[in-house]
């Protein structure tokens, strides 16, 4: 089967495809792995399988813990989806439309984990003993990495974007 040729089927293949591989990701480790039950499971001096509830958005920043903060918090994220999604209906590249198709995948696989399981399920526990800013102690999950992938090709795009015609210059 060909794949999409449209920015807009692209987008929405690739959103689709986040959020199962997030939420398949999700399943297996609670579920299959237990992830819950077991001790860190150390990859790296710097990596660490383990489970850690985000209550909040990044580093657990507003955290939402009880109904009314967790329902605002929803109300957010799906805000911002809805905004993207606009954005990916009308991206003219394919390139832009797969980075917003990671960006939506990934905000929805955290919306549904905040819906089903009222806390966000993180897993990668990237860690050290150095101050080495943002990244010094960081949890995130498969999301997480859909939605950073997206923002990063999004800044790319941004440099690589070709001028459209109304930004030729009229002599």
């Amino acid at each position: 089967m060909p794949l999409p040729r449209h920015p807009r089927l692209i987008g929405l293949a690739v959103a689709l495809a986040a959020f199962v591989l997030d939420q398949g990701h999700k399943f297996f480790m609670l579920h299959v792995l237990d992830i819950g039950a077991r001790p860190p499971i150390r990859v790296t001096s710097f990596l660490d399988v383990t489970l850690s509830w985000n209550f909040g958005i990044s580093y657990s920043l507003f955290a939402a813990h009880d109904g009314a903060a967790r329902a605002g918090l929803l109300a957010l994220q799906l805000a911002i989806v809805a905004g993207l999604s606009v954005w990916l209906w009308r991206a003219p590249r394919r390139l832009v439309a797969t980075a917003l198709g990671l960006v939506i995948g990934g905000a929805l696989g955290n919306v549904a984990d905040r819906l089903c399981r009222g806390a966000v399920a993180d897993f990668f526990y990237l860690h050290t003993s150095l101050p080495v800013g943002p990244l010094a102690n960081y949890v995130f999950n498969v999301a997480d990495v859909a939605i950073s992938l997206g923002v990063a090709l999004l800044v790319l795009e941004s440099f690589v974007a070709r001028p459209g015609p109304s930004a030729t210059p009229k002599g």
